[in-house]
C-alpha cells in the first residue's frame, strides 16, 4: 500500500493542537504529512512546511498587508487566495495526494476556495464547525468535497472533537490511497438527465457513444449535479455535451433553491465545446420537498416526487418564460450548438395520458422556442417524445455528422 501524503491546512497559531493531532493520526496509519499555515497574527509552535508568509506571497500580497488592512475578512481573503494558488501549484508538482483543512467559519471560507481550485479526483476533506450549515451556499462546494462537523472542537482538544478529527484523518488518507482519478485516455461526453422514470434517453445513448470510443459521464440535474457539469464544461473537460435535461435553468429563473446557478447552459458554449441541447423536464420546477410551498405556486399543480423534492407544474406563461431563458443562454454560445425539440413531450410524466400531460402547454413552449431561438443555434424539431428511440437516433445522427466534419474530437477504440 502506498503511504499517501496529506496536505494539512489550518491556522496553526490558534489550532496548533488540533492540527498536530490530525497529523499524528495520519502518521500512525503510515501516511505522510505536509503542513501549511494560513494564520495571520500569530505563529505556530513549530515551523510548518509552508509558512503564512509563503501563503500570502503566493496570493500576490504579504502578511503585513493582511495585518495593515485592519479587517479580518479582507485579511483572510488574502490568505484564501494565496492558499488556493499555493495548493494547486504543490499538487501539480506532486507534493501531496490529498488535502484536509480545519477551520471555523473563517477557515471554512478559505477551505472552500482551496477545494474549488483543485481538480476533480483530488481527495479534499473539510473539518468545520459549520459543516452542512445553510451558511455554505451550494455554489461554493467543489463537486467531490467531503465534510465532517467539527463537533465540540471550537477551542481545545477533547474526546468529542477527537472523534471528528481522527475520522477526517483516516478518511482523507484512505481516499488518497484508494482514489481512481478521472481517466484521460478517452474523450469525455458530458450528459445531463434525471432518473429513468422521468428521462431514459441515456439508456440507448451511453452504450452507443461508448461503442464510438468515448467515455460518458451522466450528471443528475438536481442542482449540485448541474453545478458539477458546468464546472467541468468551464474546464474544457468534455469533447461534446448532450445537455438534455435543462430543468435546472427553469428552477433558477423561477427562484428555486434547487439551482445549478446563473451560468447554467453557458459554459460549454463559451468554451468551444460542441453541444446538443434538449429541454428535458422543462415543464417542472423542483422545490425542496420538506419546505412549505411558496405562495407564488398556489395556483399550480404539484407532484410530490419524494420527501426531498416536490415538482411544480408550470403554466403556459411560465413555460414561455423558460423557453426564452433557453434562447438567452444559448445565444451566448460560440461553439457548434444544436437544439433538439421533441414535439411529443419532454418528460415521461408529460406523455399523452400521463398525470402531468399538458398538450397546450407543450405547444406554447415549442412556439416560444421557434420565435426566440438565436441564429447561432441549429433548431431541430422532432416528431417524437424525448424518451423515444427516434430522439436518441436523431441526436446520434447529428453527433456522427459533427465527428465526420471534425467538429468533435474523434473517439478512441481499442479494436
Amino acid at each position: 500500500m502506498q503511504p499517501g501524503t496529506i496536505l494539512v491546512i489550518g491556522t496553526y497559531d490558534t489550532k496548533d493542537d488540533e492540527l498536530a493531532y490530525m497529523a499524528k493520526c495520519i502518521n500512525s496509519q503510515g501516511g505522510k504529512v505536509v503542513s501549511m499555515d494560513v494564520s495571520v497574527l500569530g505563529d505556530p509552535s513549530k515551523p510548518t512546511d509552508y509558512s503564512k508568509h509563503d501563503v500570502a506571497e503566493e496570493g500576490g500580497s504579504s502578511i503585513k498587508a493582511a495585518i495593515d488592512s485592519g479587517n479580518e475578512n479582507l485579511a483572510m481573503q488574502i490568505m484564501a487566495r494565496g492558499a488556493a494558488a499555493l495548493t494547486v501549484r504543490l499538487y501539480h508538482h506532486g507534493i501531496f495526494d490529498g488535502v484536509v483543512i480545519l477551520g471555523g467559519s473563517m477557515g471554512t471560507d478559505l477551505a472552500l476556495d482551496v477545494s474549488t481550485a483543485l481538480p476533480l479526483g483530488v481527495p479534499k476533506y473539510i473539518v468545520s464547525t459549520v459543516s452542512f450549515s445553510p451558511l455554505i451556499p451550494p455554489e461554493r462546494l467543489a463537486a467531490d468535497t467531503q465534510m465532517i462537523l467539527w463537533a465540540g472542537g471550537l477551542y481545545g482538544l477533547n474526546s468529542i472533537c477527537k472523534s471528528s478529527l481522527s475520522q477526517a484523518a483516516g478518511a482523507v488518507l484512505g481516499a488518497a490511497r484508494a482514489v481512481e482519478k478521472p481517466r484521460k485516455d478517452l474523450p469525455l461526453i458530458g450528459m445531463t438527465s434525471l432518473g429513468k422514470t422521468a428521462l431514459s434517453y441515456m439508456v440507448p445513448l451511453k452504450p452507443a457513444l461508448e461503442a464510438r470510443g468515448y467515455e460518458v459521464a451522466i450528471f443528475h440535474a438536481t442542482g449540485m449535479g448541474g453545478r458539477a457539469f458546468e464546472a467541468l464544461a468551464e474546464q474544457n473537460a468534455f469533447a461534446c455535451v448532450f445537455d438534455f435535461c435543462t430543468q435546472e435553468l427553469g428552477n433558477h429563473i423561477h427562484g428555486s433553491n434547487i439551482s445549478a446557478g446563473a451560468d447554467r447552459l453557458t459554459n460549454a458554449g463559451s468554451n468551444n465545446t460542441p453541444q446538443l441541447v434538449a429541454p428535458g423536464c422543462y415543464d417542472l420546477v423542483d422545490i425542496v420537498g420538506w419546505h412549505d410551498i411558496p405562495k407564488k405556486w398556489s395556483g399550480n399543480p404539484t407532484h410530490a416526487h419524494n420527501r426531498l423534492i416536490t415538482s411544480i407544474v408550470l403554466n403556459h406563461a411560465q413555460r414561455r418564460e423558460v423557453a426564452r431563458a433557453h434562447s438567452t443562454q444559448l445565444a451566448k454560445a460560440s461553439s457548434k450548438t444544436a437544439f433538439l425539440l421533441p414535439k411529443g413531450g419532454c418528460g415521461e410524466w408529460d406523455r399523452p395520458g400521463a398525470d402531468l400531460h399538458d398538450g397546450e402547454g407543450l405547444a406554447a413552449f415549442c412556439d416560444e422556442i421557434r420565435k426566440t431561438c438565436p441564429g447561432n443555434v441549429r433548431l431541430e424539431e422532432l416528431d417524437c417524445h424525448i424518451n423515444d428511440a427516434e430522439f436518441a437516433e436523431a441526436a446520434l445522427a447529428i453527433f456522427d455528422d459533427w465527428c465526420a466534419q471534425g467538429i468533435v474530437t474523434p473517439g478512441i477504440n481499442d479494436n
